[in-house]
């Protein structure tokens, strides 16, 4: 049972996801969390254009409530809107970007590069992006494009990369796009750091460390 109720809410939130996606297009979406209160339902939404969510009054805002309200998604809902600090470092606009280009008429690998330049430009630690689909001819293939540091398993892959998938709807097909960022506050625990010594400090601690190992020796 309790699988099932992990199921039943993973639907929603892939759901919720969508439905944002297709909403807050214009305004740069990228990304939501949702967390359950007392009150109700908290869904943080991240964009790059908040002023567009809210619009007039509070007016739009209001509305996408009312119509999660309709859908009978979640329990009193309350949208909370925050601005992306810095939007070339969000995977999940980014790889809305990057499928926009590709629609436009851009050559997959100029617009796979142009967006992993554009990302460690900001001084992302690691960037990885990867596109499917009928990239070149009648069949499907895969591009792999990275650069930096990139993490693929394990807990510290969950809490320091950045994910985002996003479609391209092209002539030939369905172009899916998918970027992981890790981004430069990121703490990597395998890094790591050269601490330079001073030399007169150094000699002055062999000094200490002489005298104490000399004073262990009279005691003895």
């Amino acid at each position: 049972m309790i699988e099932k109720i992990f199921v039943r809410n993973g639907i929603k939130k892939v759901r919720m996801d969508e439905y944002f996606r297709k909403e807050l297009d214009r305004a740069g979406y990228g990304g939501m969390d949702i967390k359950r209160t007392p009150m109700g339902t908290q869904i943080t939404v991240s964009v790059e254009k908040p002023g567009m969510i809210i619009g007039k009054d509070g007016r739009r805002i209001k509305r996408l409530t009312d119509d999660i309200n309709r859908r009978q998604e979640l329990d009193n809902p309350q949208i909370d809107v925050q601005p992306i600090a810095v939007p070339d470092l969000s995977a999940p606009l980014m790889a809305n970007r990057l499928a926009k280009l590709i629609e436009r008429g851009w050559h997959f690998r100029r617009a796979g590069r142009s967006t992993l330049q554009r990302i460690m430009d900001k001084g992302a630690l690691g960037c990885e992006i990867i596109m499917s689909g009928k990239l070149k001819g009648p069949r499907g293939r895969m591009e792999k494009m990275v650069d930096g540091y990139i993490k693929h398993c394990g807990a510290v892959a969950e809490e320091i990369v950045d994910h985002g998938y996003a479609i391209a709807k092209v002539k030939s097909g369905v172009i899916g796009v998918r970027v992981r960022i890790v981004k430069p506050d990121a703490k990597v625990p395998d890094a790591l750091r050269m601490v330079a010594v001073n030399k007169e400090e150094k000699e002055e601690e062999e000094k200490i460390e002489d005298k104490e190992g000399k004073g262990k020796e009279e005691g003895e």
